[in-house]
């Protein structure tokens, strides 16, 4: 990347943009399983996963559908070169944390769901600060406005 402040994007911009915006619907999708889990989905869980999904409080749920919702509409900003991207990518950070500490803190998803229960977590929280980092560093290359 070139020192130069730049109006144009480079390549990278344009791909980046577009896998975060395809991360992001990837996430919108669970979001969307989540909340309409059939019976039968259930019933093929564990007992103690069932009860993990069901005792889920509603903040819990809220800050899921802000952190992919916001996530989204982030994605949608940046492509359009919008500076507003920065801060919805906050929310969408600030949900997906409010949501871990609901799963980990709170509800010990750990001791509940195993060692497989942080690996997704674990990627969401670092592509969304990774996503919002990149956003401030389009800013300060004058890609967004």
């Amino acid at each position: 990347m070139s020192d130069a402040i730049n109006s144009k994007p480079s390549t990278n911009f344009w791909i980046i943009s577009g896998a975060a915006l395809v991360w992001n619907l990837i996430g919108l999708v669970f979001y969307i399983g989540h909340v309409s889990i059939t019976p039968e989905a259930l019933a093929a869980m564990t007992e103690a996963h069932q009860e993990f999904l069901l005792t889920t409080p509603t903040w819990a749920t809220s800050a899921f559908a802000i952190a992919v919702n916001a996530g989204v509409l982030g994605s949608v900003l940046l492509l359009l070169r919008k500076t507003w991207a920065i801060p919805v990518f906050a929310i969408s950070l600030a949900g997906i944390v409010v949501q871990d500490v609901d799963a980990f803190v709170l509800r010990d998803a750990y001791s509940i769901l195993g060692v497989n229960s942080l690996i997704i977590p674990s990627m969401v929280f670092v592509i969304g600060v990774a996503i919002l980092l990149y956003a401030r560093v389009a800013k300060r290359c004058g890609w967004l406005n």
